[in-house]
């Protein structure tokens, strides 16, 4: 393997044009004046205006604080105080209602303090949701609750649209990209696991690029996923949030973003969103599977 250079500099095909349009300025305010956090702010995501603008938006639940100590991950840390807010689901749901989303991403940090991971309080705030926004397509994006089978089911009974967790990087550089306990292959089976419990939920997932992988690892990786059942694909260039977390290793040109999702599709994925600035919640990806599970309601399928 040969060695490879760290980068400082971002390339030309990295920068973003300011958003401005009308969907943005409207969940800009209506975001502020309902009080409701976004990851999409706070993780200042690149794909802000674009995913605004066709009103889609991702938020977190649970806290602000992961007990999960994952060195690409900006979001603040800690060991968890043990407590949540018990009207969280019910205020979450009403705050999106008046939005009317066409999609939304409801996400939060790990919570290895609570006894179910914050199943219950996910799943509850899932059905709430549902239950105020209909129309709404709803994707949650979990962690992988400890490995717990039970804990998984719980959100799975809730019957979301989408069910995503992301393992990030590749094998080999797992162990140092991930939290210790955020392995690779309990990854893939909660994933997996979402299929056995309901057949029709979809599953979803995201890599980074730019951390140290090799093509081939990347390659061997989609297979993994695919022959774990996962039927969306996020792939995007990591960009380094501080000093204090790791460096980028290279950036990827777009031709291999391009390349890559071609190989996914023929591999079997439903949907691969795949560019420098594409993230696991990205509205290029989230139109798609809108329209195809419309699609199989259509047809008869029911979540």
């Amino acid at each position: 393997m040969q060695a490879q250079k760290k980068y400082d500099k971002k390339p030309e095909w990295i920068k973003v044009r300011p958003a401005a349009s009308e969907g943005y300025f409207y969940l800009k305010e209506k975001t502020r004046e309902l009080g409701l956090s976004t990851v999409c702010q706070e993780a200042r995501c690149p794909n802000i205006g674009e995913c605004w603008s066709q009103k889609t938006l991702t938020i977190m639940i649970m806290g602000d604080t992961c007990t999960r100590f994952c060195k690409f991950c900006n979001v603040k840390t800690g060991k968890g105080t043990g407590w949540l807010d018990d009207n969280e689901p019910a205020h979450t749901a009403r705050l999106l209602k008046p939005l009317n989303l066409n999609y939304v991403v409801i996400t939060s940090v790990d919570r290895d303090d609570l006894p179910d991971n914050g199943a219950s309080h996910f799943a509850k705030t899932i059905r709430m949701t549902k239950e105020e926004c209909p129309k709404t397509t709803l994707e949650v994006l979990i962690g992988d609750l400890q490995g717990s089978l039970e804990n998984l089911r719980t959100i799975v009974d809730s019957k979301p649209d989408v069910i995503s967790h992301n393992l990030e990087t590749v094998q080999r550089l797992t162990p140092r990209v991930r939290d210790r306990r955020a392995t690779y292959f309990q990854s893939l089976t909660q994933l997996k696991r979402v299929k056995e419990i309901n057949p029709q939920i979809f599953t979803k997932s995201a890599l980074m690029l730019g951390l140290g992988e090799e093509k081939q690892e990347v390659i061997a990786t989609m297979r993994d996923m695919r022959s774990h059942g996962i039927d969306f694909l996020s792939i995007g260039q990591y960009l380094r949030p501080s000093e204090n977390h790791l460096p980028v290793i290279r950036y990827a040109e777009p031709k291999e973003f391009d390349e890559l999702k071609l190989i996914g599709e023929d591999m079997g994925f439903l949907m691969v969103a795949s560019g420098p600035l594409v993230r696991s919640s990205y509205k290029a990806g989230e139109f798609f599977i809108k329209e195809y599970i419309a699609k199989h309601r259509k047809d008869g399928y029911e979540v």
